[in-house]
């Protein structure tokens, strides 16, 4: 019996786990979200730490700000970033990593680009993208793009930092906590106490009358040890095809997006859920320009909204650095468009069955991500030809 649960294990926190596998389960947890409330986003919990902390220091005033521990969106983000440490603690994985100077910049300024980016698009590229393509709506199409462009512009930079200035983020990366190499760890028993805290904590809400939110939190533990385990990443969907080549996170992040857009055209067509929700008002220069500021901040942070969480959650101190600018920013960015009177300036709403179709609307949609997963696909099998030849 020992052996065997040994074995089993070793098979989920000993090795990682496909991307593919990690795609659809990604895509089903959030349908379930969905159906039980809303659907995930990153930037909407961390604005709410933001204007926390700015409310505090009396700079943001808002008498409807409900506490990070009760509120949706945080609690969603916590979940992520527990999840994260649990399964990193449960593989031995966990240790505080601290970047050299100019990497932990890059880390401020690329959370603080995707902060703005995010409220600018009315949502992360998990809000704004990824929720927002599944929920039909073309503001989602429009932040595609510039993430698409917003990384090649990052990477871009990268480049030109590597060749022009590489003093700039060099120096020596200090670890610690790391456990030795094949020696005895207590991470895995810090592992298994912090995963039973987390099955106990819905049970404490629910004694407080909180019961919604218990189950808001184990929402995001789960899609964090998905994203730990398999390292499943939407910043290399957009990257990697220009960086490297590799199309591996493209074709999951695509797959991802045609199982959650199907779970979610279920549940709208069914009238389970309002044909309008998660349909915003940025298909315009607010989708196409948020994008664009937030693939660069992703690409120069190394993490997006939920990347940047559970890597968090891994030690990695450069994401606390730029999850703190990603909050931040997005307060500041959020109060700024409200007073200037551009929030209402920033694009349509466009809920794609209503003006094509349900019908027409699928076929674009699932029709653009399969050409997404065949371009990246085709630019990896000519990057192999060429480095053949």
């Amino acid at each position: 019996m020992g052996a065997a649960l040994s074995a089993q294990y070793a098979a989920v926190f000993a090795r990682p786990w496909p991307v593919w596998g990690a795609a659809i389960l990604v895509a089903t947890v959030n349908v379930f979200l969905f159906a039980f409330d809303r659907p995930w986003t990153a930037s909407d919990g961390l604005r709410n730490w933001g204007d926390w902390v700015l409310r505090g220091a009396g700079v943001v005033q808002r008498a409807d700000l409900v506490a990070p521990w009760l509120y949706s969106g945080s609690l969603l983000n916590l979940g992520v970033l527990f999840g994260g440490l649990t399964a990193a603690l449960l593989s031995r994985e966990f240790a505080v990593r601290v970047p050299p100077r100019g990497e932990a910049v890059k880390g401020a300024a690329g959370g603080v680009l995707m902060g703005v980016g995010a409220m600018l698009a009315f949502g992360c590229n998990i809000g704004g993208f990824f929720s927002a393509v599944s929920a039909l709506s073309l503001s989602g199409f429009g932040m595609m793009l510039g993430l698409g462009l917003g990384a090649f512009l990052g990477l871009r930079y990268l480049l030109w930092e590597m060749d022009r200035r590489p003093a700039w983020s060099s120096g020596t990366a200090r670890v610690y906590g790391a456990p030795a190499a094949g020696g005895a760890s207590r991470q895995p028993l810090a592992g298994l106490l912090l995963a039973a805290a987390l099955l106990l904590a819905p049970f404490a809400y629910a004694r407080t009358g909180y019961h919604a939110q218990g189950i808001f939190l184990l929402f995001g533990v789960v899609f964090g040890v998905i994203f730990q385990r398999s390292r499943f990443c939407l910043v290399r969907a957009f990257r990697e095809p220009f960086m490297t080549g590799d199309a591996e996170h493209t074709r999951a992040a695509a797959l991802a997006l045609a199982v959650s857009t199907l779970g979610f055209a279920v549940l709208k067509f069914a009238d389970l859920k309002d044909k309008g929700d998660w349909v915003f008002p940025g298909a315009g220069i607010g989708a196409l320009a948020g994008g664009t500021l937030f693939g660069v901040g992703m690409t120069l942070a190394g993490g997006c909204g939920a990347g940047s969480i559970w890597r968090a959650g891994e030690g990695q101190v450069k994401l606390w650095i730029a999850l703190a600018g990603f909050a931040l920013g997005a307060s500041l960015a959020r109060v700024a468009l409200a007073q200037t009177g551009a929030l209402q300036k920033l694009g349509w709403a466009v809920f794609l069955p209503s003006a094509l179709g349900w019908g027409a609307a699928l076929v674009m949609t699932l029709g653009v991500l399969a050409v997404w997963a065949v371009l990246a696909t085709w630019n990896e099998d000519a990057r192999v030809v060429s480095a053949l030849d």
